[in-house]
């Protein structure tokens, strides 16, 4: 039992990280730059991933067979991810970004039933939908939702649609590719030291980008708070989120495990109403219930869907 709950907690606990270090991190966007946070998440977690596999004793190396994969994985699901995270979270909000890019498990289930085979039965389906809806109702104006509803005779063209929202849709999409990328890296390289590795090699066109756009100006000028919320959100928000992440991405069922992203917004909107103040409106709080029922269902599909078919021969 308690190493269930263990094995449950370990599982919870890289959603959990992100969710807060979303909140860590919008504040330092303004201040520091996209491109100059993304590389921090990254470079130092990555090393520090590195050192902790070194330590432990498993393999570092990334094996030819797995090169060409490794640096598709590392483009998308580290430059690229981080870049349109950060790019997002600078016009959305630790909240609200954080339920936009948690829309990847959708596109998780769909790339893995198509690629690996993965079951989705209609348990699994009603839980992505609530999903769905879930971001709907958290991450869409509410003048639209209004329009949508036929409740307010207000143009479409009119509502003001937030350009961040399409950087975080870009984010998870990259988030979604690279968590059916780590499998088809990882067929003889150790899962953990390629998520340091792809850390570190895909930090540096981040940082590259923002010295020339900077002209190599100095860094810059954080306080002491500044630097420990940046420690927070590399050392805790990607070291060790992403390396438990993308162990149990590479050894659990991938669909039912990804799902469990949808809890990401709900510990981002709560450490944003507590940190930055950021405050929840009915209609989102109603998207907060269907996205913890969106993770009950799919994560459970397989014990429900078996239980109503028992049911139903009775």
């Amino acid at each position: 039992m308690m190493n269930l709950i263990l094995n449950w907690f370990l599982m919870i606990l890289p959603f959990a990280l992100w969710g807060t270090s979303m909140a860590a991190m919008t504040p330092l966007v303004s201040t520091g730059g996209p491109e100059f946070v993304a590389f921090l998440r990254l470079f130092p977690a990555g090393i520090l991933v590195l050192i902790t596999t070194y330590l432990l004793k498993r393999d570092l190396k990334i094996y030819r067979c797995d090169l060409k994969w490794f640096i598709v994985f590392t483009i998308v699901d580290a430059t690229f991810f981080q870049l349109f995270l950060t790019y997002g979270i600078s016009k959305t909000g630790a909240g609200l970004g954080s339920v936009l890019i948690d829309s990847q498990p959708l596109i998780v289930a769909l790339l893995a039933r198509a690629i690996f085979g993965n079951l989705i039965n209609p348990i699994g389906w009603l839980g992505l939908l609530f999903g769905l809806g879930g971001i709907i109702f958290l991450g869409f104006p509410q003048e639209f939702l209004e329009n949508w509803w036929l409740m307010s005779d207000a143009n479409l063209g009119d509502i003001d649609f937030n350009v961040g929202e399409a950087w975080m849709l870009a984010a998870a999409l990259s988030m979604a590719l690279g968590t059916i990328l780590i499998r088809l890296t990882c067929t003889k390289s150790d899962p953990v030291s390629v998520t340091g590795w792809h850390m570190v090699f895909g930090s540096l066109p981040l940082i590259i980008k923002y010295f020339v756009d900077t002209n190599f100006q100095s860094l810059p000028n954080w306080t002491f708070t500044d630097w420990g919320l940046m420690s927070f959100a590399s050392i805790f928000g990607s070291a060790i989120a992403y390396g438990l992440f993308f162990y149990f991405a590479n050894n659990k069922e991938i669909t039912g495990f990804s799902t469990l992203a949808f809890l990401t917004p709900v510990f981002a909107l709560l450490s944003g109403g507590v940190w930055l103040d950021e405050r929840l409106t009915a209609v989102q709080w109603i998207g907060v219930a269907f996205v913890l029922v969106s993770v009950f269902f799919v994560s459970q599909r397989k014990s429900l869907w078996e239980l109503k078919r028992s049911e139903s021969k009775i």
